[in-house]
């Protein structure tokens, strides 16, 4: 079992800028992709960005491309996601994932969220 925890979370002003961590904890991530998501209110949660193992591969949904930044500290067994730029449309609840099986779609292991609230 992994145990995923996002924190980091708040309220911010447009233009501003905030990281967001997930940590993991119960076994080590550092082998697996792990990724953002997130889910405003009334909509679907999105993806957002994910990261390989090696940071190796890194892929961004194009709203956010140039303004975030994915990263990972496998020592730490910790995901970032650095948020720059911050627009009204980014207010969300933000989740971290884990790939702990790669061979099969989805992610298997998911974070409680943190609220990034961007005001304008």
């Amino acid at each position: 079992q992994v145990q995923l925890v996002e924190s980091g979370g708040g309220l911010v002003q447009a233009g501003g800028s905030l990281r967001l961590s997930c940590a993991a904890s119960g076994r080590s991530v550092s082998a697996y992709p792990m990724a953002w998501f997130r889910q405003a209110p009334g909509k679907e949660r999105e993806f957002v960005a994910a990261i390989s193992w090696s940071a190796s591969n890194i892929v961004y949904t194009e709203s956010v491309k140039g303004r975030f930044a994915i990263s990972r500290d496998n020592a730490k067994n910790t995901v970032y996601l650095q948020m720059t730029s911050l627009k009204p449309g980014d207010t969300a609840v933000y989740y971290c994932a884990a790939d702990l099986t790669p061979s099969t779609p989805g992610y298997d292991y998911w974070g409680q969220g943190t609220q990034v609230t961007v005001s304008s």
